[in-house]
């Protein structure tokens, strides 16, 4: 107990002594975060230098410490070999967690991957990978490549094999372990060996590893006439307010008269540029987020500065992977009846973390403050009874609905606490049934062999007879019953899928054609247009814009009666 304590303090105090090593922009105003188990944060600053008393504490806490690994080492019957890294790693992580879910240490290469999700970018070679199962052989294979990237300047295409990285065969592994060892500094060079899908001969290419752009945005188009729509699921970093305000221009040039922002599978991020897209939309003065702490310094408060909003209808379409900076946004927008939230209810992460810079490169968050939205009602999820596996895993104690804060927004409707944003519009995800999901290997493979020119009479679904990753503002690629024919007699002649469930599975397999001859002739971004067009709270959220413009219209009167 003693050493837990003392491990505990020391930790505090040198991450004190080392928050001065921080570079902008990690200070009080910005605050990153990506919710995922084991790597979610927040950050919120305002740490301090330490005074000599506290330093020389400090230093007879290391000394304890190290004392404490000596004996271990000359006591443990595996001593020798014992690594003491991992020791303090495991002591420090289960430490911190003990205290809420999103306090976390990270060593250094955990805490380099952890900055880099803010940045916009990351080290690798910018290709979408995924696995895919084929006679019982489980392999991963390009999806598409990002324009200008290494993987695109080494011709990698969609379908391509990877067989193996630096002359480790990769078959049977997960696509996250292929991709991180993929990933790595940047500038290094490394040799893929591949199994061309135009060829299917072995080909090994050598790729130096760069920067590669991360959009926060990664597509925005017109989804219907006079319907605009943002998808904004990849965070909030340093540059989404940015492509936020070039996304809505571009959509106002195209006709846009009412907006679909989706925040789905948006994890957070920073706080600054959540608070500035909100802003977009709310008059000045307005309430959109409040901050409260144990000290002053993370006490904030948050106000739009905007004296001309913009008026346009919005709709914000959420699930329970919308965590944290997104979530203030959804917040938001609710309480002050800016927006109609659709979709499932929110992850529930309204901790505020400082983002606390360590020596050799390592990392640490401790939980600061509550985030509060403009009604006063906090979006934190209760955590006190749950695991870490069922809190990441959207489980919520049965007393939580019972005992829900309750609030009213500008236009006196009721909202509750204490448990994410519940959406005005409640819809379900279209989730794939046990039939759907038995035929995605085979639509992969099929279209494999199709946008390669070797399904015979479906010569026209060449993937060269499109833009080869073009981003297209529009997927406009009609599916033939000449086209699902012959998928059926491949499914015959290469899965073991009953004829009955290729015959009730129609209307799937057209739509997923679709998409994955749109992932091979576009690119992954642009072939979610598809899925978009079949996907039931988009369809729910268009339905609501009326509803959503009457709304908005409500809350202008009610704030110009307020500032009279």
């Amino acid at each position: 107990m003693r050493l837990s304590v003392r491990l505990f303090v020391l930790v505090i105090l040198a991450s004190i002594t080392a928050s001065a090593q921080l570079k902008a922009p990690f200070n009080s105003t910005v605050d990153p975060f990506s919710i995922k188990a084991g790597s979610s944060f927040v950050a919120s600053g305002g740490v301090t230098g330490m005074s000599a008393a506290t330093s020389s504490k400090a230093k007879l806490i290391a000394a304890d410490i190290r004392e404490a690994e000596e004996i271990i080492k000359r006591n443990h019957f595996d001593g020798s070999s014992l690594n003491t890294a991992n020791m303090t790693t495991s002591a420090l992580g289960g430490m911190l967690r003990a205290l809420d879910p999103h306090s976390n240490y990270y060593d250094a290469a955990e805490w380099k991957d952890l900055m880099e999700e803010e940045r916009s970018s990351y080290s690798g070679i910018g290709a979408s990978i995924a696995n895919f199962t084929q006679n019982g052989v489980t392999d991963t294979y390009v999806l598409s490549t990002f324009p200008g990237s290494p993987a695109a300047r080494a011709q990698l295409r969609f379908g391509d094999k990877i067989v193996a990285i630096n002359g480790e065969r990769v078959a049977g592994k997960e696509s996250d372990v292929v991709r991180d060892k993929i990933r790595g500094e940047n500038g290094t060079a490394f040799r893929l060996t591949v199994e061309r899908a135009a060829t299917n001969r072995i080909e090994t290419v050598d790729i130096r590893r760069g920067r590669v752009a991360q959009p926060s945005i990664p597509d925005a188009y017109i989804l219907r006439p006079g319907v605009g729509y943002i998808d904004l699921s990849e965070g909030f970093n340093y540059t989404t307010s940015d492509e936020f305000d070039a996304a809505y221009t571009e959509l106002q040039r195209q006709g846009a008269r009412s907006l679909i922002l989706d925040l789905r599978g948006n994890g957070g991020g920073i706080v600054d540029q959540a608070v500035k897209v909100a802003e977009k939309f709310l008059p000045t003065g307005t309430l959109i987020l409040t901050q409260r702490g144990r000290a002053r310094i993370d006490n904030r408060v948050w106000r739009s500065g905007n004296t001309t909003p913009e008026t346009m209808p919005l709709v914000v379409l959420v699930d329970e992977d919308t965590a944290s900076a997104s979530e203030i946004v959804a917040g938001a927008f609710q309480d002050d009846d800016r927006a109609l939230i659709v979709g499932e209810r929110t992850f529930g992460k309204g901790l505020v973390q400082s983002v606390i810079g360590l020596p050799a490169g390592a990392g640490l968050t401790l939980t600061c403050a509550r985030y509060l939205t403009p009604s006063g009602r906090s979006i934190q999820r209760d955590y006190s009874k749950l695991d870490l596996y069922d809190y990441f895993n959207h489980k919520t104690p049965s007393a939580a609905a019972d005992s829900s804060f309750i609030a009213h927004t500008l236009t006196d409707r009721i909202v509750f606490g204490g448990d994410g944003i519940q959406p005005d519009e409640v819809i379900k995800s279209d989730t794939l049934t046990q039939a759907e999901a038995a035929l995605l290997d085979p639509l992969f493979f099929f279209v494999r062999e199709a946008a390669n020119g070797r399904i015979v009479g479906q010569e026209n679904y060449r993937a060269t007879s499109f833009s080869f990753g073009r981003r297209v503002l529009r997927v406009d690629l009609p599916i033939s019953d000449s086209l699902v024919a012959a998928f059926n007699e491949f499914v015959a002649k290469n899965a073991d899928v009953p004829a009955e469930t290729l015959k009730a599975e129609t209307a799937f397999i057209r739509l997923r054609l679709r998409y994955e001859l749109a992932i091979a002739s576009f690119g992954t971004v642009s072939a979610n247009q598809v899925l978009a067009e079949d996907d039931p709270q988009v369809a729910k959220a268009i339905a609501a814009l009326p509803r959503a413009e009457q709304l908005a219209q409500l809350a202008a009167r009610a704030y110009q009666h307020a500032i009279r």
